[in-house]
């Protein structure tokens, strides 16, 4: 029978580290949320069978993930979130996650719910890259919306996007990805 247990970001089962997620908060604009934020990444990558991981998710200001977005894809604005794997193998991978809480904020306000579920919603949908997910073509997008909704509901959320929001602002098309 499984047995295990949740300490300090890590995910123990017969104490062995499954799941790592490091978390770094670099910002002002949302108070710290750790905890939900993890479990967020955790709910993603047992979802997607990933047996073991380290992810490093940090939490992040717009004129950091700017000079992010500037220097890893060329394009001189911020985004909502970008993602970074930097190793897969079979059951497990190791990836970056990093989230602008300003953009949140912003776009949480455009669209009527709250910040901290906004920024939810950007390490869900930035984990599910990590754990191979596309969304250039709309069939894509549709894969990933509909996973996207699943992970939420384990927070009792559903998101009040539709596809306007994916191109207005919100997580506009998935192109924030880096292999």
């Amino acid at each position: 029978m499984f047995s295990g247990c949740q300490c300090g970001g890590l995910l123990y089962t017969d104490d062995r580290p499954l799941i790592t997620v490091e978390i770094s908060n670099e910002q002002s604009h949302l108070p710290p949320q750790d905890g939900r934020l993890r479990e967020a990444v955790q709910i993603v990558l047992e979802g997607e069978s990933v047996a073991h991981a380290r992810v490093s998710l940090a939490v992040v200001d717009d004129s950091t993930i700017r000079r992010l977005h500037r220097e890893y894809l060329e394009v001189d604005q911020p985004t909502d979130v970008l993602s970074f794997l930097f190793q897969r193998s079979h059951g497990g991978l190791e990836g970056e996650v990093i989230v602008s809480a300003q953009t949140a904020k912003l776009a949480a306000a455009r669209f009527g719910w709250p910040a901290e579920d906004e920024l939810l919603l950007y390490v869900i949908h930035g984990t599910l890259h990590l754990a191979g997910y596309r969304d250039v073509t709309a069939q894509e997008q549709a894969r990933m919306r509909r996973q996207e909704r699943v992970c939420l509901s384990h927070f009792g959320l559903d998101p009040p996007y539709e596809e306007s929001h994916l191109q207005d602002g919100g997580l506009v098309g998935g192109k924030k990805e880096v292999s």
